[in-house]
């Protein structure tokens, strides 16, 4: 806190003078003895410091590792524009102007609408050269629906019209072909099944239209999903720096391999996310060849092994997937696949999730059998299945009075009345019309209008079935529903016993 002078005498006295004198006098001595010691010894200007040593040399190895990479890969990576006409609607503000002054003297009154107009809309991205004839993978996002994609070369400021030859909506993927006339310098494709967290990458690309940028990270996770960007996820989680523009681009190890192609960012958390490259090898393959990915199909809607689901089945953890729904006419509904059946294993490979399943499935042989494992009515069994060519449009990963409340639920037969009012297509089964607030239906996610079709694997046709069902299951114990809520698909739930 600063405190005003004491002004009482008038002024300062001479040993007051003397001491500051003093004081200005030593800090002029320092001053100029540090300008001496900086002077001293070197050619340099004294306004400059000297560098730090280097403490260790595999700061500078691990350093020099990510320049040498990042000039190896960066002729390959590629800026990715496109262009598209977008018609705006719009209504005239002044058109009551126009009617009055043309009206009646110009004719007819012409009817009021909408006007429209044009606009180019442009876009960016990145991609990577995989084949030297011109080759280039990258996000089906960026050149989706787009008029016209134009592909510039590291060092070439001319712009290549780019061909579309091939795209995979499932995986996010698209393959490009332009030509220059010339050999292009190629990337080398790595091995992503063998990426460890915690590996150093760098991610090359365009990041708001600046070229050539490269950022750095590491391998923060494996096998993510659940973002619903593609219908097959299985991302490689980085913190190295993905932005807008990125999307196609490569994400390289240390040893200047791509292992994935950056696709995604969560912004506000600095986490991007990979298509790991294996995966991309498969497509990049098939869309080369004949323009379309064919995958393996099973035609089953599946859910995840929850804990409680585990418990109520008898399994020892939750891996696998819980078969909800079986396709009429599938190749598993042919093989014998039931709903409540848990796939553990492919071709004797575990099978670790409903995501992880997907993945095997959609990249076996079609046409080929697979040893299917499974858990059903607390043993184990092994059924083939010959695999189906996924179909267009395949679905992701689908008059009695009321019965007496049971566990907090009410139900009632499916009349034509409660189809129409709840809008069930389906023809058998009951339908909840009641949920007790805090009752173990509730809990278990029930709520009105929900579509029961089996109680503990037996089906349920009626009102009368429920009950005589449901009355046989002892009170604490747990029972497994079979159910489809309003506007989703077949799925299981637990209610819990009291107990």
């Amino acid at each position: 806190m600063f405190q005003r002078p004491d002004q009482k005498g008038g002024g300062m006295n001479r040993g007051t003078m003397m001491s500051v004198g003093a004081f200005v006098a030593a800090v002029a001595a320092f001053i100029m003895s540090g300008f001496a010691m900086l002077s001293s010894g070197t050619g340099h200007s004294p306004l400059y410091g000297k560098a730090l040593p280097v403490q260790s040399t595999e700061v500078l190895t691990l350093q020099n590792a990510f320049v040498h990479v990042a000039r190896t890969v960066k002729p390959s990576v590629v800026q990715i524009t496109t262009e598209k006409m977008v018609t705006y609607r719009y209504w005239d503000p002044f058109g009551d102007f126009e009617d009055f002054f043309s009206f009646p003297f110009g004719g007819e009154r012409r009817p009021r609408g909408p006007r429209t107009f044009q606009k180019k809309q442009q876009g960016l991205g990145s991609g990577f050269i995989v084949d030297e004839s011109g080759y280039i993978l990258t996000n089906n996002h960026v050149i989706e629906g787009v008029d016209k994609i134009l592909v510039k070369l590291m060092g070439d400021e001319r712009k290549y019209q780019a061909e579309v030859k091939g795209t995979d909506s499932k995986t996010d993927l698209a393959l490009l072909k332009i030509n220059t006339g010339h050999p292009l310098p190629v990337v080398a494709l790595g091995d992503s099944d063998r990426v460890e967290v915690g590996e150093w990458v760098l991610a090359i690309g365009n990041p708001m239209g600046l070229e050539e940028t490269v950022t750095h990270g590491v391998i923060s996770a494996k096998g993510r999903s659940g973002f619903g960007i593609s219908q097959y996820e299985d991302f490689i989680q980085t913190d190295a720096a993905i932005n807008p523009g990125n999307s196609g681009g490569p994400l390289v190890n240390i040893r200047g391999e791509v292992i994935g192609i950056n696709t995604f960012i969560i912004a506000a958390e600095n986490t991007g996310f990979a298509i790991p490259i294996n995966l991309a090898k498969k497509v990049f393959a098939q869309l080369k060849e004949k323009g379309r990915v064919d995958r393996g199909y099973f035609g089953v809607l599946l859910q995840p092994v929850t804990d409680d689901l585990a418990k109520t089945l008898g399994l020892s953890d939750t891996a696998g997937a819980l078969v909800a729904e079986v396709e009429p006419g599938s190749p598993a509904e042919k093989a014998g696949l039931k709903e409540g059946d848990v796939i553990r294993e492919v071709n004797g490979v575990k099978v670790e999730s409903v995501q992880d399943l997907q993945m095997k499935v959609a990249a076996l042989p079609i046409g080929k059998p697979a040893q299917v494992g499974i858990w059903r009515e607390k043993r184990p069994v092994t059924v083939t299945v010959t695999v189906g060519e996924m179909p267009a449009g395949a679905p992701r990963a689908k008059t009695q009075g009321a019965a007496k409340t049971w566990r907090g639920i009410r139900v009632t037969a499916l009349t034509d009345e409660i189809r129409q009012e709840y809008r069930i297509s389906e023809r058998t089964g009951v339908v909840v019309i009641e949920v007790e607030p805090g009752s173990p239906a509730d809990s278990a996610g029930l709520v009105e209008g929900t579509l029961i079709g089996a109680v503990d694997n037996k089906a349920v046709a009626t009102p009368a079935d429920f009950e005589r069902i449901t009355g046989s299951i002892p009170s604490a114990a747990d029972a497994l529903l079979r159910v489809k809520r309003p506007e989703q698909g077949w799925a299981f739930v637990v209610v819990k016993g009291g107990g």
